[in-house]
């Protein structure tokens, strides 16, 4: 929001510029910066033209004779086209330094002497304009600094208003907020009726009241067709940053400005029947301002005239009804429309209008009556007409319960929540600051909600009014008092801490990536799984919620490589969001999750071993690690599956016990090219939930007794995993084994086509007494009987 200092002060006596500055900013609206309104330039005053002839040898230029006091007379050369005998116009003497180190010096143009330099607005650099010289009004005094003369020496505030103070949008409320926290004082906007002239009324329905409870419109008739908006209008506004385009037009831009209403004005002739405020009907379509046609959803809600519709309430005019050269006979509108009728829809349409953006945050229901009458006494000094009657139509119900709302604030409250006690005279003097009526109760006070604060709901609202105007830095630093409760810690769960550590003690960096992404990312290492789509997306290259973390890894990855890192290890600790039975609306599950991503070298680069490729089994013996710290590794087994994103072959499911935690596996070699990675970039993901409940710890007693190895080799299908040969393995030992190591695996002659050779190291001991070699010998032998029936399996002999 951009506003001048000059403009403010019109309302509310002001502290210098950088004192205002920090008043406001400690009031919580916050100056992001102070601009001079104009740039420095020197020596340039009014003037006024005597006397424009055509010059003798140039055709576009003329020979101008100007006074800058009345007696003197310069001659100056001028291009301009609208130079003309009489026009006050901007003088740039001789000597005069201008913008960009312009200085202007006694000149010859053509054989004839030219005595400064009559400016335009660019040249000045007050705005764009350079077709000609600026018009200055007929009042100002002849040679008056234009400094001084335009107010020149002005500032402009940039105030970043916070989303829910939508009250704030306008020079008025800045100033009313500024009033409240300064002088104690509630400021009220008084505009002066403007008498109608004529009777003409437009008739106007409201078919949706709760979405457009109030809406004000004004028929003026006769308005000066071809008029042009005066020099102070124009640069008013170019000093909160909007150019000019109509007087009618600038001046509802004004109004919106000054009081923080939207305005809308139609070319009345255009207009068809009536007005009717409603929601948009299946399939109709709307050409804006901006003169692109949009397709409206059925929740937008319309400005319609028998035809349909000619405007997208609250957020910007129709083309078909807009104000043009011609227009000559206009209706003003003024509405109230509710922020959630209007928040989104202008997103959702890629539009960014002033009128959404303070209809979303909050716009005063009682302003319309205000701003037309505003407006009226504007446009007839500005271009004339014949205004009628103010016509407000209101809905049904609604208004008087809101206006009568009421907000309750304890003395008790309010000490305990700031921690210092306030005195009550101070406190209701703030409550009169922000509200017209404030009545004294046995615990404190009851306080009438302002139609203009939609942010003052409950208790703790006026509370922060208390502290916000009072200033923060008013209230003494004091420590908090309270009673000492113990953390929660358990040891049925792996801390989320330890996980952290333990990926940054193997070599992984963590990474935070947004929870919505790409979806043609998503889409390429997804095809099946549905997502849930944002309603207001920040762009469209975020407009889903992440299926997995695997997107967001994915693209940090490939941003890593684009960069020459050859060797990456990322991971993440996040949620993903599973939309279970799509097709049907869908319930929407958040799961905590532990993933990651791998490629490059298995080992930094080092002079004592020669550089190896990156392999599933580096990182599977990663995810193993992670899964050790439970106490129960032996329950995890990962099982060959499929995913689309990942390779055949080279994907494994994660389980614990029955349940699946999580996935393993190298991206798939297409999945690589679609996503511009290198192929040997592997993934996994598990979920903290299932994942990593601990097992208890138990004591268990160390066995004095010595341990007795047993080798077998053992052949089985290649199709066997070793996860159901150590199953079958520990069963059979009859709880002497200790460990099971696998010391080898062997594929070619001796062994048939098909079947493997797995070499086993049996570790047995028990607790209790030394085994013998019979114990040693019965154990094999169970061992391989039941590895022989459940797995077909053979005993290797050489």
């Amino acid at each position: 929001m951009k506003v001048t200092y000059s403009w403010l002060r019109e309302y509310v006596p002001l502290a210098a510029p950088a004192d205002l500055a920090s008043r406001l900013t400690l009031a919580g609206l916050e100056v992001e910066s102070i601009t001079p309104v104009a740039p420095p330039f020197s020596a340039v005053v009014v003037g006024e033209v005597l006397e424009s002839g055509r010059h003798p040898d140039a055709e576009k230029l003329s020979l101008c004779q100007v006074t800058t006091d009345g007696s003197n007379r310069l001659q100056i050369v001028c291009g301009a086209k609208n130079v003309r005998a009489g026009l006050k116009v901007a003088v740039a003497m001789v000597g005069a330094h201008l913008p960009k180190d312009v200085v202007i010096k006694r000149a010859k143009l053509r054989g004839q002497e030219s005595n400064g330099m009559l400016c335009s607005a660019r040249e000045l650099g007050l705005g764009e304009e350079h077709d000609g010289i600026m018009e200055l009004p007929d009042s100002l005094p002849l040679g008056q600094e234009l400094r001084t003369a335009l107010d020149l020496d002005d500032v402009m505030l940039e105030v970043n208003a916070t989303p829910n103070r939508g009250d704030c949008m306008s020079v008025f409320g800045i100033a009313r907020d500024y009033a409240a926290a300064q002088d104690r004082r509630y400021l009220t906007a008084r505009v002066d009726p403007v008498t109608a002239r004529g009777t003409a009324e437009f008739p106007v329905t409201l078919d949706a009241p709760a979405a457009c409870p109030v809406f004000a419109s004004r028929v003026i008739r006769g308005v000066k067709v071809g008029a042009a908006s005066p020099a102070w209008l124009r640069e008013r506004l170019r000093r909160v940053g909007i150019n000019s385009i109509s007087p009618i037009v600038d001046v509802t831009n004004y109004v919106m400005m000054d009081l923080g209403q939207p305005m809308h004005a139609y070319d009345l002739a255009a207009l068809r029947e009536r007005i009717t405020v409603r929601l948009a009907k299946p399939g109709e379509r709307l050409t804006l301002l901006d003169d692109k046609e949009y397709e409206l959803d059925p929740d937008a809600l319309v400005i319609a005239d028998a035809r349909g519709p000619i405007g997208l309430a609250g957020i910007m005019g129709g083309r078909a009804t807009a104000i043009s050269d011609a227009t000559g006979d206009v209706l003003l509108e003024a509405a109230h429309f509710a922020p959630d009728a209007i928040a989104g829809r202008a997103r959702r349409l890629g539009l960014f209008t002033d009128a959404a953006q303070r209809f979303e945050r909050g716009v005063d229901p009682s302003l319309p009556p205000l701003a037309l009458e505003r407006a009226t006494a504007l446009l007839l000094e500005i271009v004339g007409g014949e205004p009628g009657p103010v016509q407000v139509t209101r809905a049904a119900a609604g208004g008087a319960a809101d206006a009568d709302a009421s907000v309750s604030l304890r003395r008790a409250r309010l000490a305990k929540l700031l921690g210092v006690s306030v005195p009550d005279e101070e406190v209701r003097a703030v409550m009169a600051a922000i509200s017209d009526r404030v009545e004294v109760t046995a615990d404190g006070w009851r306080v009438r909600k302002p139609p203009h604060r939609f942010d003052i709901r409950i208790e703790e609202d006026l509370i922060e009014e208390v502290a916000r105007l009072r200033g923060f830095d008013g209230i003494a630093e004091s420590h908090a008092v309270g009673p000492q409760i113990a953390g929660e810690a358990t040891e049925s769960r792996v801390a989320k801490d330890r996980l952290l550590w333990a990926m940054v003690d193997r070599g992984y960096r963590e990474v935070i990536t947004y929870s919505f992404v790409d979806p043609t990312l998503q889409q390429q290492l997804f095809p099946a799984t549905p997502a849930l789509r944002v309603a207001n997306p920040i762009s469209a290259e975020l407009s889903e919620m992440r299926v997995s973390l695997w997107v967001g890894l994915v693209q940090a990855c490939r941003e890593n490589l684009r960069r020459q890192q050859t060797r990456v290890r990322l991971f993440e600790m996040g949620k993903k969001f599973r939309l279970q039975g799509a097709e049907q609306g869908g319930a929407l599950t958040e799961i905590e999750t532990l993933a990651g991503i791998a490629t490059g070298a298995r080992w930094p680069e080092q002079w004592g071993s020669p550089r190896e490729a990156l392999d599933m089994y580096d990182v599977k013996a990663d995810v193993e690690g992670l899964l050790a710290l439970t106490g129960d590794r032996s329950s995890v087994r990962f099982e060959a599956a499929t995913l689309d994103c990942l390779r055949p072959g080279r994907a494994a499911r994660i389980y614990r016990g029955s349940t699946p935690i999580g996935w393993l596996g190298e991206i798939h070699p297409q999945v690589a090219r679609a996503v511009n990675v290198s192929n040997s970039v592997i993934l996994f993901e598990l979920e903290i939930e299932s994942a990593f409940t601990s097992k208890p710890l138990q004591f268990n007693k160390i066995s004095k007794f010595p341990s007795v190895r047993r080798d077998l080799a053992i052949v089985v299908d290649e199709s066997v995993p070793l996860a159901v040969l150590q199953e079958n393995v520990t069963v059979s030992a009859s709880g002497l084994l200790q460990e099971l190591r696998v010391f080898d695996v062997y594929r070619g002659p001796g062994v048939e086509s098909g079947r493997k050779s797995i070499a086993l190291g049996l570790i047995l001991q028990d607790s209790s007494r030394t085994l013998t070699d019979v114990d040693a010998d019965a154990v094999v032998t169970a061992v391989v009987g039941r590895l022989r029936d459940e797995l077909s399996a053979t005993i290797r002999d050489q």
